[in-house]
């Protein structure tokens, strides 16, 4: 069969996948749960909650279980409240972003600049990106992303001491029309404030 096409020519690679949800996403809102385990492959803690973001810099990380955290960055700076330490963390956001997970989320599209990209094949119906810091001191030492009919699913990021996050996303809307009340932040009376 000269002219056919097998299925495997016809899928996308991971990596054409990922740089295609970077040059087409600028916004995006929906759910997630989060999953650690441990060198050991033990299970750790999981939590799960909301997140939006808008490139570039723009995001909000909403964990609601089992411990409510606040993460937002306004294109200038983030904030990390914790209300059950009554503290606001404030960093200037190319500071806290540099080259981690959240960069690919809501940064500038500097993917081959800051990461090394491979195609991590197909797994559990995923096609896969992997994503390896070029910079030596990186909190992480690789990512990997997960599409299912081009859509972003899934990202697991393995630290530098062996632990691995799962992120799941369910009810993910790309590009939707976002309030810009979601990206900013006002520390509540009361808390502490550490930070710039």
């Amino acid at each position: 069969m000269v002219f056919g096409l097998s299925s495997v020519a016809l899928a996308e690679s991971g990596v054409v996948l990922l740089k295609r949800f970077v040059q087409q996403t600028e916004r995006a809102e929906g759910q997630f749960v989060q999953s650690v385990y441990r060198q050991n492959g033990g299970r750790g803690e999981q939590s799960d909650g909301s997140f939006a973001f808008e490139r570039p810099g723009k995001f909000r990380w909403e964990y609601t279980k089992p411990y409510p955290q606040l993460l937002v960055g306004d294109g200038k700076k983030m904030w990390v409240y914790d209300p059950e330490l009554q503290q606001v963390t404030i960093k200037t956001l190319d500071d806290a972003l540099g080259a981690t997970p959240a960069a690919i989320l809501a940064g500038k599209d500097e993917l081959d600049k800051n990461f090394t990209l491979e195609d991590g094949g197909r797994m559990n119906e995923l096609d896969w990106a992997v994503a390896t810091p070029r910079a030596a001191d990186s909190s992480f030492a690789r990512m990997k992303m997960g599409f299912a009919n081009g859509q972003l699913v899934a990202m697991e990021i393995q630290d530098n001491f062996g632990q691995t996050t799962l992120l799941r996303f369910t009810e993910f809307k790309t590009n939707p029309v976002l309030n810009a009340s979601l990206f900013s932040f006002t520390p509540p009376k009361g808390v502490d404030v550490v930070g710039e």
